[in-house]
């Protein structure tokens, strides 16, 4: 069983709820993820799980139209 880390990161262009409810809904179907919270104010991005490939999370959000920058 892997251990569960978190990852945080930088999205930019999340302007209002509907932006920061896509990227929590999005980004939480992907593999491996146990939860995301997004704070629309600093454009922070926090998930939790498994084997989460920030490929995977970077991808989805670019699709959505916003930009991801790992933070830590």
């Amino acid at each position: 069983m892997c251990e569960s880390t978190t990852h945080s990161y930088t999205v930019t262009g999340m302007t209002c709820d509907h932006c920061r409810s896509s990227v929590l809904e999005e980004v939480a179907e992907l593999d491996g993820v146990d939860s995301v919270e997004a704070d629309l104010a600093t454009g922070s991005l926090r998930v939790t799980g498994s084997a989460v490939s920030d490929e995977a999370i970077a991808r989805t959000v670019e699709e959505l139209g916003y930009k991801l920058a790992e933070a830590s």
